[in-house]
Protein backbone atom coordinates (compact mmCIF):
# COMPACT_ATOMS: atom_id res chain seq x y z
CA UNK A 1 0.00 0.00 0.00
CA UNK A 2 1.39 3.29 -0.82
CA UNK A 3 0.39 6.96 0.73
CA UNK A 4 1.54 10.06 -0.66
CA UNK A 5 0.66 13.52 1.05
CA UNK A 6 -0.52 16.26 -1.12
CA UNK A 7 -1.09 19.30 1.26
CA UNK A 8 0.19 19.91 4.85
CA UNK A 9 -2.02 20.72 7.56
CA UNK A 10 -1.80 24.84 8.24
CA UNK A 11 -0.75 25.51 12.05
CA UNK A 12 -4.33 26.68 13.06
CA UNK A 13 -6.37 26.23 15.96
CA UNK A 14 -8.47 23.37 16.27
CA UNK A 15 -11.32 25.07 18.05
CA UNK A 16 -14.12 22.47 17.94
CA UNK A 17 -15.59 19.53 15.40
CA UNK A 18 -19.04 19.39 13.97
CA UNK A 19 -20.36 15.76 13.16
CA UNK A 20 -22.85 15.66 10.40
CA UNK A 21 -24.77 12.24 9.50
CA UNK A 22 -26.97 10.42 7.77
CA UNK A 23 -28.09 6.78 6.61
CA UNK A 24 -25.55 7.22 4.16
CA UNK A 25 -22.45 8.68 5.14
CA UNK A 26 -21.30 10.59 8.37
CA UNK A 27 -19.40 13.79 7.84
CA UNK A 28 -17.05 15.66 10.79
CA UNK A 29 -16.21 19.11 9.60
CA UNK A 30 -12.80 19.46 11.72
CA UNK A 31 -12.74 23.47 12.24
CA UNK A 32 -9.18 24.54 12.06
CA UNK A 33 -9.67 28.72 12.39
CA UNK A 34 -8.11 29.83 15.56
CA UNK A 35 -10.65 31.65 17.85
CA UNK A 36 -12.49 35.00 16.90
CA UNK A 37 -12.02 34.13 13.09
CA UNK A 38 -13.57 32.54 10.66
CA UNK A 39 -15.72 29.83 11.94
CA UNK A 40 -15.03 31.74 15.47
CA UNK A 41 -15.77 35.07 14.31
CA UNK A 42 -17.99 36.74 16.76
CA UNK A 43 -18.99 39.47 14.71
CA UNK A 44 -23.27 40.39 15.31
CA UNK A 45 -25.54 39.11 12.01
CA UNK A 46 -28.89 38.62 11.33
CA UNK A 47 -30.40 35.45 10.67
CA UNK A 48 -30.62 34.62 6.71
CA UNK A 49 -32.29 32.32 4.62
CA UNK A 50 -33.22 29.71 7.22
CA UNK A 51 -29.64 30.07 8.94
CA UNK A 52 -30.58 30.79 12.10
CA UNK A 53 -26.80 31.56 13.59
CA UNK A 54 -26.35 35.21 15.11
CA UNK A 55 -22.47 35.53 14.84
CA UNK A 56 -21.00 35.59 11.01
CA UNK A 57 -18.88 32.46 12.25
CA UNK A 58 -22.13 30.47 13.12
CA UNK A 59 -23.79 31.53 10.41
CA UNK A 60 -20.31 30.16 7.96
CA UNK A 61 -20.98 26.43 10.18
CA UNK A 62 -24.53 26.60 9.64
CA UNK A 63 -23.61 27.11 5.67
CA UNK A 64 -20.91 24.31 6.06
CA UNK A 65 -22.74 21.79 7.91
CA UNK A 66 -25.91 22.30 5.49
CA UNK A 67 -23.74 21.71 2.45
CA UNK A 68 -22.12 18.58 4.55
CA UNK A 69 -25.53 17.37 4.61
CA UNK A 70 -26.41 16.71 0.80
CA UNK A 71 -22.92 15.50 0.35
CA UNK A 72 -23.65 12.62 3.43
CA UNK A 73 -27.25 12.38 2.12
CA UNK A 74 -25.64 11.33 -1.02
CA UNK A 75 -22.74 9.20 -0.77
CA UNK A 76 -22.50 5.68 1.33
CA UNK A 77 -19.55 4.77 3.20
CA UNK A 78 -18.70 3.88 6.19
CA UNK A 79 -15.99 5.80 7.37
CA UNK A 80 -16.78 8.89 8.14
CA UNK A 81 -15.63 11.38 5.78
CA UNK A 82 -13.27 14.10 7.69
CA UNK A 83 -12.90 17.47 6.38
CA UNK A 84 -10.54 20.09 7.72
CA UNK A 85 -12.02 23.34 7.30
CA UNK A 86 -11.22 27.42 7.85
CA UNK A 87 -12.40 31.04 6.63
CA UNK A 88 -8.76 32.59 5.15
CA UNK A 89 -7.48 35.57 3.85
CA UNK A 90 -7.28 33.94 -0.21
CA UNK A 91 -5.85 36.04 -3.42
CA UNK A 92 -8.34 38.87 -4.71
CA UNK A 93 -9.16 42.26 -6.13
CA UNK A 94 -11.54 44.59 -6.28
CA UNK A 95 -13.14 42.78 -9.54
CA UNK A 96 -11.77 39.41 -8.89
CA UNK A 97 -11.15 36.77 -5.88
CA UNK A 98 -10.49 33.07 -5.19
CA UNK A 99 -13.68 32.01 -3.15
CA UNK A 100 -12.32 28.86 -1.98
CA UNK A 101 -10.10 25.76 -2.77
CA UNK A 102 -10.13 21.90 -1.94
CA UNK A 103 -8.82 19.25 -2.21
CA UNK A 104 -7.57 15.85 -0.77
CA UNK A 105 -4.83 15.98 1.97
CA UNK A 106 -3.78 12.56 1.52
CA UNK A 107 -3.49 10.09 -2.23
CA UNK A 108 -3.44 5.88 -1.84
CA UNK A 109 -3.03 3.29 -4.07
CA UNK A 110 -2.87 -0.50 -4.18
CA UNK A 111 -4.60 -0.40 -0.57
CA UNK A 112 -6.96 -4.14 0.22
CA UNK A 113 -10.22 -4.11 -2.29
CA UNK A 114 -8.41 -1.16 -4.52
CA UNK A 115 -10.51 -1.32 -7.91
CA UNK A 116 -7.60 -0.62 -10.09
CA UNK A 117 -3.86 -1.27 -8.98
CA UNK A 118 -0.98 1.51 -9.25
CA UNK A 119 -3.33 3.52 -9.13
CA UNK A 120 -3.76 6.84 -7.01
CA UNK A 121 -7.41 7.70 -5.34
CA UNK A 122 -8.11 10.80 -3.03
CA UNK A 123 -7.95 9.36 0.83
CA UNK A 124 -11.77 9.84 1.64
CA UNK A 125 -12.46 7.56 -1.52
CA UNK A 126 -9.82 4.89 -0.35
CA UNK A 127 -10.98 4.69 3.11
CA UNK A 128 -14.28 3.48 1.58
CA UNK A 129 -13.54 1.27 -0.51
CA UNK A 130 -10.63 -0.30 2.02
CA UNK A 131 -13.28 -0.19 4.61
CA UNK A 132 -11.37 1.16 6.51
CA UNK A 133 -9.99 4.90 7.77
CA UNK A 134 -6.70 5.00 5.75
CA UNK A 135 -5.67 8.04 6.73
CA UNK A 136 -2.65 9.39 9.06
CA UNK A 137 -4.01 9.48 12.36
CA UNK A 138 -4.91 13.12 13.05
CA UNK A 139 -5.41 14.31 9.49
CA UNK A 140 -8.20 14.84 7.94
CA UNK A 141 -9.30 13.24 4.95
CA UNK A 142 -9.90 17.14 2.88
CA UNK A 143 -8.77 20.22 3.51
CA UNK A 144 -10.86 23.07 2.41
CA UNK A 145 -10.13 26.88 2.81
CA UNK A 146 -12.78 29.80 1.90
CA UNK A 147 -12.11 33.73 1.55
CA UNK A 148 -12.51 35.57 4.85
CA UNK A 149 -11.93 38.79 3.16
CA UNK A 150 -14.83 38.13 0.46
CA UNK A 151 -16.88 41.32 0.06
CA UNK A 152 -16.27 42.76 3.87
CA UNK A 153 -13.37 44.74 2.12
CA UNK A 154 -13.15 47.40 -0.87
CA UNK A 155 -10.11 46.05 -2.20
CA UNK A 156 -11.62 42.37 -1.93
CA UNK A 157 -14.61 41.98 -4.76
CA UNK A 158 -16.66 44.35 -2.67
CA UNK A 159 -20.16 44.16 -2.91
CA UNK A 160 -22.18 41.70 -0.97
CA UNK A 161 -19.97 38.52 -0.88
CA UNK A 162 -20.86 35.40 0.36
CA UNK A 163 -24.72 34.85 1.08
CA UNK A 164 -25.25 32.48 4.23
CA UNK A 165 -28.85 31.45 3.84
CA UNK A 166 -29.33 28.14 3.28
CA UNK A 167 -32.26 28.68 0.60
CA UNK A 168 -30.12 28.99 -2.69
CA UNK A 169 -31.91 32.72 -3.06
CA UNK A 170 -28.33 34.75 -3.30
CA UNK A 171 -29.51 37.70 -5.44
CA UNK A 172 -26.50 39.71 -6.09
CA UNK A 173 -24.69 37.84 -3.58
CA UNK A 174 -22.19 34.47 -4.10
CA UNK A 175 -24.05 31.20 -2.46
CA UNK A 176 -21.96 29.66 0.25
CA UNK A 177 -23.55 26.59 -0.11
CA UNK A 178 -22.72 26.04 -3.55
CA UNK A 179 -19.42 26.99 -3.29
CA UNK A 180 -19.05 24.46 -0.37
CA UNK A 181 -20.49 21.64 -2.29
CA UNK A 182 -18.48 22.32 -5.48
CA UNK A 183 -15.18 22.56 -3.07
CA UNK A 184 -16.24 19.58 -1.36
CA UNK A 185 -16.44 17.29 -4.57
CA UNK A 186 -13.22 18.20 -5.40
CA UNK A 187 -11.86 16.44 -1.94
CA UNK A 188 -13.70 13.72 -2.51
CA UNK A 189 -12.58 12.83 -5.80
CA UNK A 190 -13.63 15.48 -8.68
CA UNK A 191 -9.97 16.02 -9.81
CA UNK A 192 -6.96 14.84 -11.25
CA UNK A 193 -3.30 14.21 -9.47
CA UNK A 194 -1.45 14.21 -12.36
CA UNK A 195 0.00 17.69 -13.02
CA UNK A 196 -1.98 19.35 -16.15
CA UNK A 197 0.71 21.63 -16.98
CA UNK A 198 3.64 18.78 -17.49
CA UNK A 199 1.95 15.69 -17.91
CA UNK A 200 3.11 14.25 -15.15
CA UNK A 201 2.11 11.56 -13.02
CA UNK A 202 3.00 11.48 -8.65
CA UNK A 203 5.65 8.55 -8.75
CA UNK A 204 4.12 7.79 -12.32
CA UNK A 205 1.31 6.60 -10.94
CA UNK A 206 -1.42 7.88 -13.02
CA UNK A 207 -5.35 8.62 -10.63
CA UNK A 208 -8.27 7.03 -10.66
CA UNK A 209 -9.83 10.06 -12.62
CA UNK A 210 -7.30 9.28 -16.16
CA UNK A 211 -8.53 6.22 -16.37
CA UNK A 212 -11.48 7.66 -17.66
CA UNK A 213 -10.57 11.06 -19.74
CA UNK A 214 -10.00 10.42 -23.22
CA UNK A 215 -9.17 12.04 -26.45
CA UNK A 216 -12.68 12.71 -28.24
CA UNK A 217 -10.86 12.51 -31.63
CA UNK A 218 -7.95 9.62 -31.11
CA UNK A 219 -10.20 7.80 -28.12
CA UNK A 220 -7.08 7.55 -26.27
CA UNK A 221 -7.05 7.73 -22.88
CA UNK A 222 -4.71 9.50 -20.06
CA UNK A 223 -3.40 6.98 -18.61
CA UNK A 224 -2.12 5.52 -22.21
CA UNK A 225 -0.44 9.07 -23.03
CA UNK A 226 2.72 10.44 -22.82
CA UNK A 227 3.42 13.52 -20.68
CA UNK A 228 3.78 15.29 -23.82
CA UNK A 229 0.49 13.99 -25.21
CA UNK A 230 -1.49 15.31 -21.81
CA UNK A 231 -0.01 18.56 -21.60
CA UNK A 232 -1.65 19.13 -25.31
CA UNK A 233 -4.37 17.21 -24.40
CA UNK A 234 -4.89 19.73 -21.33
CA UNK A 235 -4.90 23.23 -23.24
CA UNK A 236 -6.89 21.31 -26.65
CA UNK A 237 -10.01 23.51 -26.53
CA UNK A 238 -12.75 20.74 -26.97
CA UNK A 239 -10.90 17.17 -27.65
CA UNK A 240 -10.97 15.86 -23.88
CA UNK A 241 -14.07 14.36 -22.78
CA UNK A 242 -15.14 12.13 -19.62
CA UNK A 243 -15.55 8.52 -21.02
CA UNK A 244 -17.26 6.84 -17.66
CA UNK A 245 -20.66 5.22 -18.29
CA UNK A 246 -22.50 7.03 -14.96
CA UNK A 247 -22.04 10.52 -16.12
CA UNK A 248 -22.42 9.07 -20.10
CA UNK A 249 -25.62 7.47 -18.98
CA UNK A 250 -26.78 10.29 -17.27
CA UNK A 251 -25.78 13.36 -19.76
CA UNK A 252 -29.22 13.17 -22.09
CA UNK A 253 -31.62 13.62 -18.72
CA UNK A 254 -29.45 16.84 -17.85
CA UNK A 255 -28.16 18.78 -20.77
CA UNK A 256 -29.98 20.59 -23.38
CA UNK A 257 -29.58 20.86 -26.40
CA UNK A 258 -27.03 22.82 -28.23
CA UNK A 259 -27.37 27.04 -28.47
CA UNK A 260 -26.56 27.84 -31.55
CA UNK A 261 -26.14 32.14 -33.95
CA UNK A 262 -27.09 31.48 -37.44
CA UNK A 263 -26.06 34.17 -39.40
CA UNK A 264 -27.65 34.51 -43.18
CA UNK A 265 -28.57 37.86 -45.58
CA UNK A 266 -27.54 39.35 -48.31
CA UNK A 267 -24.98 41.07 -46.75
CA UNK A 268 -23.68 38.40 -44.57
CA UNK A 269 -20.55 37.01 -47.05
CA UNK A 270 -18.35 35.52 -45.75
CA UNK A 271 -19.82 35.84 -42.26
CA UNK A 272 -22.79 33.35 -43.27
CA UNK A 273 -22.97 30.17 -41.15
CA UNK A 274 -23.29 28.89 -37.48
CA UNK A 275 -21.71 29.58 -34.83
CA UNK A 276 -20.95 28.28 -31.57
CA UNK A 277 -22.16 30.34 -28.45
CA UNK A 278 -22.08 30.85 -24.71
CA UNK A 279 -25.27 31.35 -23.04
CA UNK A 280 -26.28 33.55 -20.36
CA UNK A 281 -27.94 32.80 -16.90
CA UNK A 282 -30.38 35.33 -17.28
CA UNK A 283 -32.89 36.51 -19.70
CA UNK A 284 -35.13 34.16 -22.12
CA UNK A 285 -33.28 30.66 -22.66
CA UNK A 286 -32.64 29.91 -26.15
CA UNK A 287 -35.48 27.06 -27.48
CA UNK A 288 -36.59 25.43 -30.64
CA UNK A 289 -38.07 28.72 -32.21
CA UNK A 290 -35.37 30.70 -32.74
CA UNK A 291 -35.52 34.66 -32.20
CA UNK A 292 -34.42 36.65 -35.44
CA UNK A 293 -33.36 39.90 -36.86
CA UNK A 294 -31.15 41.91 -38.41
CA UNK A 295 -27.72 42.18 -36.32
CA UNK A 296 -26.69 45.76 -35.81
CA UNK A 297 -23.80 46.74 -33.93
CA UNK A 298 -23.26 49.28 -31.20
CA UNK A 299 -20.55 51.68 -31.90
CA UNK A 300 -18.93 53.71 -29.04
CA UNK A 301 -15.23 53.42 -29.73
CA UNK A 302 -13.12 54.95 -32.79
CA UNK A 303 -12.26 50.90 -33.59
CA UNK A 304 -15.96 50.19 -33.99
CA UNK A 305 -16.91 48.84 -31.10
CA UNK A 306 -19.04 49.59 -28.15
CA UNK A 307 -19.44 48.23 -24.47
CA UNK A 308 -23.21 49.50 -24.04
CA UNK A 309 -22.11 49.96 -20.29
CA UNK A 310 -24.74 52.84 -20.32
CA UNK A 311 -28.08 53.98 -21.98
CA UNK A 312 -27.64 53.53 -25.85
CA UNK A 313 -27.04 57.28 -27.27
CA UNK A 314 -30.07 57.96 -30.11
CA UNK A 315 -27.84 56.69 -32.80
CA UNK A 316 -27.28 53.18 -31.16
CA UNK A 317 -30.36 53.39 -29.84
CA UNK A 318 -32.27 53.72 -33.18
CA UNK A 319 -30.17 50.77 -34.70
CA UNK A 320 -30.47 48.54 -32.47
CA UNK A 321 -34.78 48.88 -32.44
CA UNK A 322 -36.32 45.78 -33.56
CA UNK A 323 -33.26 44.34 -33.83
CA UNK A 324 -30.68 42.01 -32.28
CA UNK A 325 -27.44 43.99 -30.86
CA UNK A 326 -23.86 43.13 -31.33
CA UNK A 327 -21.80 44.55 -28.16
CA UNK A 328 -18.22 44.07 -26.87
CA UNK A 329 -17.12 42.32 -23.67
CA UNK A 330 -15.56 44.52 -21.06
CA UNK A 331 -16.12 47.42 -18.29
CA UNK A 332 -18.98 46.35 -17.10
CA UNK A 333 -21.10 43.23 -15.98
CA UNK A 334 -23.13 41.03 -18.90
CA UNK A 335 -26.60 42.10 -17.49
CA UNK A 336 -25.76 45.76 -17.82
CA UNK A 337 -25.44 45.42 -21.31
CA UNK A 338 -28.47 42.95 -21.72
CA UNK A 339 -30.21 46.01 -19.80
CA UNK A 340 -29.36 48.79 -21.85
CA UNK A 341 -29.81 47.57 -25.46
CA UNK A 342 -32.87 45.84 -24.10
CA UNK A 343 -34.29 49.04 -22.88
CA UNK A 344 -32.79 50.48 -26.35
CA UNK A 345 -35.59 47.96 -28.14
CA UNK A 346 -32.80 45.14 -28.69
CA UNK A 347 -34.76 41.93 -29.69
CA UNK A 348 -31.66 39.89 -28.53
CA UNK A 349 -28.10 40.12 -27.68
CA UNK A 350 -24.63 39.00 -29.34
CA UNK A 351 -21.23 39.59 -26.94
CA UNK A 352 -18.03 39.94 -28.58
CA UNK A 353 -15.42 38.83 -26.29
CA UNK A 354 -12.38 41.07 -25.93
CA UNK A 355 -9.99 38.05 -25.49
CA UNK A 356 -8.80 34.94 -28.08
CA UNK A 357 -10.24 31.69 -26.72
CA UNK A 358 -13.55 29.75 -26.60
CA UNK A 359 -17.13 30.56 -26.68
CA UNK A 360 -18.01 30.11 -22.34
CA UNK A 361 -21.17 31.73 -20.77
CA UNK A 362 -22.43 34.52 -19.00
CA UNK A 363 -23.59 34.62 -15.24
CA UNK A 364 -25.17 37.13 -13.82
CA UNK A 365 -28.97 37.50 -12.67
CA UNK A 366 -31.95 40.16 -13.36
CA UNK A 367 -35.55 39.17 -13.88
CA UNK A 368 -36.05 42.24 -15.59
CA UNK A 369 -34.12 41.06 -18.93
CA UNK A 370 -36.51 38.92 -21.21
CA UNK A 371 -34.63 39.19 -24.28
CA UNK A 372 -31.95 36.16 -24.85
CA UNK A 373 -28.27 36.54 -25.19
CA UNK A 374 -25.20 34.84 -26.37
CA UNK A 375 -21.62 35.36 -26.36
CA UNK A 376 -18.98 34.61 -29.69
CA UNK A 377 -15.48 34.28 -29.86
CA UNK A 378 -13.34 37.49 -30.48
CA UNK A 379 -12.38 36.27 -33.95
CA UNK A 380 -16.05 35.78 -34.77
CA UNK A 381 -17.05 38.96 -33.32
CA UNK A 382 -14.10 40.37 -35.85
CA UNK A 383 -15.95 38.38 -38.76
CA UNK A 384 -19.41 40.09 -37.88
CA UNK A 385 -18.14 43.57 -37.71
CA UNK A 386 -16.64 43.30 -40.84
CA UNK A 387 -19.81 42.46 -42.74
CA UNK A 388 -21.42 44.92 -40.62
CA UNK A 389 -19.29 48.16 -41.91
CA UNK A 390 -21.89 48.84 -45.21
CA UNK A 391 -24.85 49.47 -43.16
CA UNK A 392 -27.95 52.19 -43.18
CA UNK A 393 -28.67 53.39 -39.56
CA UNK A 394 -30.99 50.76 -39.55
CA UNK A 395 -30.60 47.96 -41.27
CA UNK A 396 -27.32 45.74 -42.11
CA UNK A 397 -28.66 43.05 -44.08
CA UNK A 398 -27.21 40.96 -42.20
CA UNK A 399 -29.37 38.71 -40.28
CA UNK A 400 -28.93 36.52 -37.27
CA UNK A 401 -31.05 33.73 -35.71
CA UNK A 402 -30.61 32.97 -31.57
CA UNK A 403 -31.91 29.22 -31.54
CA UNK A 404 -30.60 25.50 -30.71
CA UNK A 405 -29.29 22.93 -32.75
CA UNK A 406 -31.49 19.86 -31.67
CA UNK A 407 -28.75 17.52 -32.91
CA UNK A 408 -26.25 18.14 -30.10
CA UNK A 409 -26.18 18.33 -26.33
CA UNK A 410 -24.48 21.29 -24.83
CA UNK A 411 -20.70 20.85 -23.59
CA UNK A 412 -21.00 17.38 -24.82
CA UNK A 413 -18.88 15.75 -28.17
CA UNK A 414 -20.27 13.99 -31.02
CA UNK A 415 -20.53 10.92 -29.15
CA UNK A 416 -22.80 12.90 -26.37
CA UNK A 417 -20.20 12.47 -23.69
CA UNK A 418 -19.37 15.50 -21.58
CA UNK A 419 -16.37 18.00 -22.16
CA UNK A 420 -13.98 18.47 -19.57
CA UNK A 421 -12.41 22.08 -19.09
CA UNK A 422 -9.31 22.37 -21.30
CA UNK A 423 -9.02 26.36 -22.55
CA UNK A 424 -5.84 26.80 -24.72
CA UNK A 425 -4.26 28.89 -22.65
CA UNK A 426 -3.52 26.93 -19.44
CA UNK A 427 -5.46 27.66 -16.20
CA UNK A 428 -3.46 26.61 -13.16
CA UNK A 429 -6.17 24.62 -10.98
CA UNK A 430 -8.97 24.91 -12.95
CA UNK A 431 -7.78 23.14 -15.99
CA UNK A 432 -9.03 19.11 -16.55
CA UNK A 433 -10.30 19.12 -12.83
CA UNK A 434 -13.36 20.65 -14.08
CA UNK A 435 -16.43 20.44 -16.78
CA UNK A 436 -16.47 22.57 -19.86
CA UNK A 437 -17.96 25.79 -19.44
CA UNK A 438 -20.26 25.15 -22.82
CA UNK A 439 -22.76 22.99 -20.23
CA UNK A 440 -26.34 23.47 -20.43
CA UNK A 441 -27.72 23.96 -17.82
CA UNK A 442 -24.42 25.58 -16.08
CA UNK A 443 -23.19 22.68 -13.86
CA UNK A 444 -22.04 23.12 -10.41
CA UNK A 445 -18.58 21.72 -11.02
CA UNK A 446 -17.58 24.32 -14.23
CA UNK A 447 -14.26 26.12 -13.17
CA UNK A 448 -16.65 29.21 -12.18
CA UNK A 449 -19.98 29.71 -9.93
CA UNK A 450 -23.19 30.44 -11.54
CA UNK A 451 -25.90 32.36 -10.21
CA UNK A 452 -28.25 29.59 -11.76
CA UNK A 453 -27.18 26.83 -10.01
CA UNK A 454 -29.33 24.57 -7.82
CA UNK A 455 -28.11 22.98 -3.83
CA UNK A 456 -28.38 19.74 -6.49
CA UNK A 457 -25.44 17.63 -7.12
CA UNK A 458 -27.49 14.65 -9.07
CA UNK A 459 -29.48 14.28 -12.33
CA UNK A 460 -31.56 15.27 -13.94
CA UNK A 461 -29.88 18.44 -12.71
CA UNK A 462 -26.39 17.87 -11.91
CA UNK A 463 -23.58 15.46 -13.39
CA UNK A 464 -21.28 16.06 -10.18
CA UNK A 465 -22.60 12.51 -8.48
CA UNK A 466 -22.72 10.28 -11.21
CA UNK A 467 -18.62 11.09 -12.10
CA UNK A 468 -17.99 10.28 -8.64
CA UNK A 469 -19.87 6.98 -8.72
CA UNK A 470 -17.54 6.53 -12.23
CA UNK A 471 -14.52 6.87 -9.68
CA UNK A 472 -15.67 4.56 -7.01
CA UNK A 473 -18.03 5.79 -5.02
Amino acid sequence: MIKSPLRALAALALACAAVVGSQAATIVIVNQNAPGIGFNDPTPVTPVGGNPGTTLGQQRLNAFQHAAEIWGATLTSSVPVRIGASFVPLSCTESSAVLGSAGANEIWSDFTNAPRQATWYPSALASKLAGTDLATPGEPHIISRFNSRLGLFPDCLPGPGFYLGLDNNAGAGIDLVTVLLHEMAHGLGFQTFTDDETGAEIQDIPSIWDHFLVDNRTEQLWVNMTNVERVASAISGDRLSWNGPAVTAAVPQVLDPRSRLAVSGSAAGNAAGNYEVGDASFGAPLGPTPVSGQLMPVVEQPDGTGLACGPLNTTNALAVRGNIALVSRGECGFVDKARNVQAAGAIGMVVADNAAGEPTGMSGSDPSITIPSVRVTHAAGATLRAVLQARSRTKSGVVASLGIDSTRLAGTDARRRILMYTPTTNAPGSSVSHYTTEAKPNQLMEPSINSDLSHTVTPPRDLTYPLLQDIGW
